[in-house]
């Protein structure tokens, strides 16, 4: 049964904006019904009528259900547009966000977007979608925990990016401090020279992208 406080409308748009932020981890049925406080099976109804929505208004997204969890998703045949834009030559160089993002990645793969965002303390899901345009990280696996969040990992491009032969080669990582994240984060990019001195990238710190 619906939310007794919130029309079916209502409810299908909070969902469209669940389904939004959580990414390419999207939301299994369950956790849907457990925020709204609906029904599973009616959480699965109206994540299809969504999809029905979008298909039919011929959105630029698209709803699909990938073993029992929701994502939302841009349309395979929009993929060389995606291309495009990520490999222009203005994109090439690498803003701070996503540089603190990508060493994060690089010392404590395998890692879940929401394990970066803690340490960062600021949304990274467009970072990491950049970083895995730029085929500088990659999709390892995932967790076992609820929903499964992707983990994360570098790659060979990586390390040809900036040079390095193995990861072997960063600088020793600092020490990861959980109940101090900020000072986690100066420690670890005040040994961040590879990064920035290859990238050309000034040292401010810039909003996430």
């Amino acid at each position: 049964m619906v939310n007794l406080f919130m029309d079916y409308k209502e409810v299908k748009s909070i969902i469209e904006g669940l389904l939004f932020v959580s990414g390419s981890e999207g939301m299994e049925a369950k956790q849907i019904a457990e925020i709204i406080e609906i029904d599973v099976e009616e959480a699965v109804d109206i994540c299809h009528d969504l999809a029905a929505d979008f298909r039919r208004e011929g959105r630029g997204l698209q709803i699909v259900e990938v073993a029992g969890t929701f994502q939302m998703t841009t349309l395979p045949e929009h993929a060389p547009y995606f291309e495009k834009l990520a490999y222009q030559p203005q994109q090439a160089s690498l803003s701070q966000a996503a540089l603190e993002t990508l060493a994060i990645i690089a010392y404590k793969q395998p890692i879940t977007r929401s394990e970066i965002e803690e340490i960062r303390g600021v949304k990274s899901e467009r970072g990491i979608n950049n970083l895995m345009a730029k085929k500088l990280i990659q999709e390892v696996g995932r967790t076992e925990g609820p929903g499964r969040p992707i983990l994360y990992g570098t790659t060979k491009e990586f390390l040809d990016y900036f040079g390095l032969g193995s990861l072997k080669e960063l600088p020793p990582p600092p020490s990861f401090l959980p109940q101090d994240v900020l000072e986690e984060e100066r420690l670890l990019f005040d040994q961040r020279s590879i990064f920035t001195d290859t990238a050309g990238e000034s040292s401010s710190h810039e909003p996430e992208e």
